[in-house]
């Protein structure tokens, strides 16, 4: 029976930098992975591999129709959709093989399997083969992530009905796509195969795309979207799929009650969001407490109700991004080590990482009117900077959203080339409290597109310059 200061349950991000950190501060660590790679959703079938094949896609499209705008004759190009996914793989190859690289530099004890808590400070590690090992430590770590939310009475075969596993994964250009659901998943997979020939139609529940977000954002991203050939079926539910014919049949319904319609589709994603993985861990059993979503509840310095045992990322609340766990992993090591640990969940970035990409840090002005805070707004649209004519990508649109009477920046919403990048000048201008005024006297780059933050911040005092 192996003994340590820290066992961290799941290698995500969240669950590795946990490790990481710890193992910094002089604690003895092991990690219990139940996949036979590190990593988590994020690496091996999330964040990586469709940015991945969002690069590629997105490449394909420009070389067909933005290059010969620019002087360069290649001819039509020919999708290798075989070789786009071996692209991919280097890529979850890469990443993988980094985390393990890591964890070994840091002298932390990797153990393969799956974990379940016995009770305060141990775990017991099953593997694939049947067989069980325990192992004690003084503090867990649950850092388990999330899995795919399903719709209740389909059944995702990952060949023809579809989560973002089977996605990623596809072995040809589906003839035609339907998208379940128009958050954050299904528009950037949605997208990726649209640029590679599918036609694309998403379904959503609510009346609007992308919920949570900026809602004006949203409303031109829509457009933006359609203009590049997918369509949207608002306000409407999928209610089931006949799987029976050569082509899919879904039942498609008003939300808000009314005559069903049906589709055809050669394949459906269903991407309706993500719920917390607590399955085998026994959290029952030694008494941690979830609360109504299945989510494990915690208090503010990551503790669950049994003393000992903490919890990080998407099986806690808040929302379910890499970067949010690994901040959490930090926080909860330095915590556990007797350091302070905190997160600012004020200032969490979220990106849509689709073309143009979308990206927000702090408050939408939707919430702002609710909550009846006083606000000013400044926006700034790319067609009027220097380098996104340049680079002929003028769609979209800076906004900050500042304090009326101290000007404190509330929120900063983009929607743009290289969006995911530029909010990160908005989250650090947040987190050192700054103000618009501070952006707008903060020297720029020219010509670069972070100028168009800077001409932004400006026009919340409606001094912008180059409009």
């Amino acid at each position: 029976m192996a003994n340590y200061d820290l066992i961290v349950i799941g290698t995500g991000p969240g669950g590795y930098v946990c490790a990481i950190r710890a193992a910094q501060l002089g604690l003895k660590v092991a990690v219990v992975e139940k996949r036979k790679t590190h990593g988590g959703t994020c690496l091996n079938v999330g964040c990586i591999p469709s940015k991945a094949l969002l690069h590629a896609s997105e490449l394909f499209d420009e070389a067909g129709h933005a290059f010969e705008k620019m002087g360069i004759k290649v001819g039509k190009p020919k999708l290798d959709l075989k070789t786009m996914m071996a692209f991919k793989q280097e890529a979850i190859d890469g990443n993988v093989k980094g985390i393990e690289f890591l964890l070994k530099k840091n002298k932390i004890d990797a153990v393969f399997g799956l974990g379940t808590i016995l009770g305060p400070g141990r775990v017991q590690v099953t593997a694939d083969d049947g067989s069980a090992q325990v192992i004690e430590a003084t503090s867990i770590v649950i850092a388990t992530g999330s899995d795919v939310a399903q719709l209740p009475g389909i059944a995702i075969d990952e060949k023809r009905i579809v989560s973002s596993t089977g996605a990623l994964a596809l072995d040809h250009v589906p003839g035609k796509l339907v998208v379940v659901g128009a958050g954050v998943i299904g528009l950037e997979l949605g997208s990726v195969w649209r640029r590679l020939g599918a036609e694309v139609v998403v379904v959503e529940f609510l009346d609007r795309i992308l919920p949570g977000m900026d809602s004006e954002v949203c409303r031109q991203f829509q457009r933006i979207l359609e203009r590049q050939g997918v369509t949207f079926k608002l306000g409407s539910k999928v209610a089931a799929i006949d799987a029976s014919g050569k082509q899919l049949s879904l039942t498609v319904e008003p939300a808000a009650g009314g005559e069903a319609s049906k589709i055809e589709a050669d394949v459906v994603l269903v991407a309706i969001g993500r719920v917390p993985f607590t399955s085998g861990l026994g959290l029952e059993a030694v008494g941690v407490a979830l609360d109504a979503k299945g989510r494990v509840v915690v208090d503010d310095h990551f503790a669950t109700s049994v003393p000992g045992i903490f919890a990080i990322g998407d099986v806690i609340d808040g929302p379910m991004l890499a970067h949010k766990a690994e901040d959490e992993g930090v926080a909860v090591a330095e915590l556990i080590a007797g350091r302070a640990g905190h997160v600012n969940y004020g200032i969490i970035p979220g990106v849509v990482y689709t073309a143009p990409e979308v990206a927000s840090v702090g408050r939408t002005e939707d919430g702002l009117k609710r909550d009846g805070i006083d606000y000013k707004v400044g926006k700034f649209p790319f067609t009027a900077n220097g380098r996104a004519k340049a680079n002929q990508q003028t769609e979209g649109f800076v906004k900050v959203l500042a304090d009326a009477a101290t000007d404190r920046v509330l929120g900063v919403h983009i929607i743009g080339s290289d969006a995911g990048n530029m909010i990160a000048e908005a989250a650090i201008a947040m987190e050192f409290g700054a103000s618009a005024e501070d952006i707008a006297r903060t020297c720029h780059a020219h010509p670069t597109l972070p100028e168009a933050v800077k001409e932004a911040a400006l026009a919340v005092d409606k001094r912008a310059l180059h409009i």
